[in-house]
């Protein structure tokens, strides 16, 4: 499982990106086209997982505080997953309020480099009804600028991911190019997510256990949305009470982790490795993660799922080949 095969294209679009992650958005973004100019990540983790995969990106580390993206400007896309804690519940909604709100470093970027689109991804909870002088007041602040913004509430499973995921992704079009965006539509139903049986019962196979296939038959529906934590609260497991509850509904012990596949003869009741994350998280499984298991799954956890950050990009791709295809002027 995975997003698409990049395709060839005769021209790569560009983009920057900001709060990278372990680069789930970056997958969906290189295979949609966009070439990416510079991934900033302050996580070292993370850009030790960008780097390995990765050697010829252009990985920034540091705060995107301290970011300034001027000589980028005229980048077609600006792009980032903004921390979601603000906006979460967990994070108790403190919106503005909270240290970590990068939506205004994000504005202050858009104003340097001018992209032609902006996408930010963020938790369900910025649609809460909480938010929407904070939502207005990002719309009014873009609209000055240039952009007509519009958001969209995405479930990851609609898109070929085996767990459900609501997201909400944020796209900003220049005023000129608005016209040309749709948001994506769900995949037909010929393509519809695997469950976490189908979508883990080769790795759960994977040293012989011989009731892999039971398992698998009973794990027949999509995950519940993995939980990555953060650096002072959350492990190397998947989640609070009620997501363990979720998850043993599955047949799957999600107290903790494992360090490998279920061996033969084994009796309890299995837990995922970091593979089988990443891989319900849509990311290949050539994609390797630096760092402890924590700290690995933390990354897979909080990322945003490469099929679904290329549902989107493509989307902005075309709006923006568009009008070079037809002529438009694009300063």
């Amino acid at each position: 499982m995975g997003q698409p095969k990049r395709k060839k294209r005769s021209k790569h679009l560009t983009c920057v990106e900001i709060c990278a992650g372990a680069g789930g958005q970056a997958l969906g973004l290189v295979n949609s086209g966009f070439e990416g100019l510079a991934h900033v990540e302050y996580d070292r983790h993370a850009c030790a997982t960008l780097r390995l995969n990765r050697p010829d990106w252009n990985v920034v580390e540091g705060d995107v505080r301290d970011f300034s993206a001027k000589k980028f400007k005229g980048v077609d896309l600006l792009a980032g997953g903004v921390p979601c804690p603000p906006f979460s519940v967990a994070g108790k909604q403190l919106g503005a309020d909270d240290e970590r709100d990068l939506f205004p470093e994000a504005l202050r970027l858009v104003a340097e480099c001018k992209p032609k689109a902006v996408m930010l991804e963020n938790v369900r909870g910025f649609l809460d009804a909480v938010f929407t002088d904070y939502r207005l007041s990002l719309k009014d602040q873009l609209k000055e600028m240039g952009y007509l913004t519009s958001w969209h509430l995405l479930n990851a499973s609609d898109f070929g991911v085996p767990q459900l995921r609501p997201r909400v992704v944020i796209v900003a079009i220049r005023k000129d190019l608005a016209d040309r965006f749709y948001p994506p539509i769900p995949l037909t139903d010929g393509v519809q997510a695997r469950t976490v049986g189908e979508t883990l019962v080769d790795l759960m196979a994977a040293n012989g256990w011989e009731r892999a296939l039971e398992w698998a038959a009973k794990a027949n529906e999509i995950a519940p949305t993995l939980v990555g934590g953060s650096k002072k609260h959350g492990g190397a497991d998947l989640g609070p009470t009620r997501a363990k509850k979720a998850w043993a509904s599955l047949g799957v012990n999600g107290k903790s982790l494992a360090d490998t596949a279920p061996p033969k003869g084994y009796s309890e009741m299995p837990r995922l490795t970091l593979r089988m994350a990443a891989r319900i998280q849509g990311f290949p499984d050539d994609w390797e993660f630096a760092g402890g298991k924590t700290a690995a799954y933390r990354q897979i956890g909080n990322a945003f799922p490469p099929p679904v950050a290329y549902a989107v990009a493509m989307r902005i791709r075309n709006a923006i080949a568009t009008s070079q295809v037809t002529g438009q002027k694009i300063s």
